[in-house]
């Protein structure tokens, strides 16, 4: 079983990102998987803007990265680019917070043309903070993302058979370990899944 961070980097309390996110932690905790979410929202601004690296709640959040198998990435897209909320969230963690994890960024957003944000804006980032292997990033329009009477989330079909369940997201001991083809390849509706160690592969 891998534990898997899953971030929402939006500012807003009814975030269609935040709801995405949870959408896809109840897919891995289906399967087995502990999810711990956390909204980047919850930290105290000042900490955040300061660079206080040394708030409690700071620390705290550095130590829930340092656990995870992997991480799941979610933000909204603003001017083709991540929220500032996420990017302030990124600056106070360690420079090589992700080495060595699996990291799956989502995107939310009102147009196709924002689609490009993922690769192009956030997976430098998540690189350069060491993340093991990112893979193939996944961007929902708003519109494709609703909430159900009982107060689940429902995604688009077409939308929610193409996410991470068929990208191949795999985190846990060894997961990094493979050739980025392994890594890619679908194995099956397992979103997060743990493969044997066979030497580190390039992120």
């Amino acid at each position: 079983m891998a534990t898997v961070l899953s971030v929402s980097g939006s500012p807003s309390a009814t975030s269609r990102t935040t709801r995405l996110l949870r959408h896809v932690d109840a897919g891995l905790e289906a399967r087995g998987h502990h999810v711990v979410p956390f909204e980047a929202r919850s930290l105290p601004a000042h900490a955040l803007l300061s660079g206080d690296f040394d708030h409690p709640e700071i620390v705290a959040v550095t130590e829930l990265f340092a656990r995870a198998d992997g991480v799941v990435i979610g933000t909204p897209v603003y001017k083709a680019a991540y929220s500032g909320l996420l990017k302030a969230l990124l600056d106070v963690l360690p420079q090589y917070a992700l080495a060595g994890k699996a990291v799956l960024p989502l995107a939310t957003g009102g147009s196709p043309a924002h689609v490009l944000a993922v690769d192009y804006a956030l997976r430098p980032v998540l690189s350069s903070m060491g993340a093991g292997h990112i893979t193939q990033g996944w961007f929902v329009l708003d519109r494709h993302i609703t909430t159900r009477e009982d107060g689940t989330t429902l995604v688009e079909r077409e939308t929610d058979t193409a996410g991470p369940g068929r990208g191949g997201f795999r985190a846990g001991p060894g997961a990094v370990g493979r050739t980025g083809a392994d890594r890619l390849r679908n194995r099956g509706p397992d979103p997060v899944r743990g493969v044997p160690e066979t030497g580190r592969g390039t992120p």
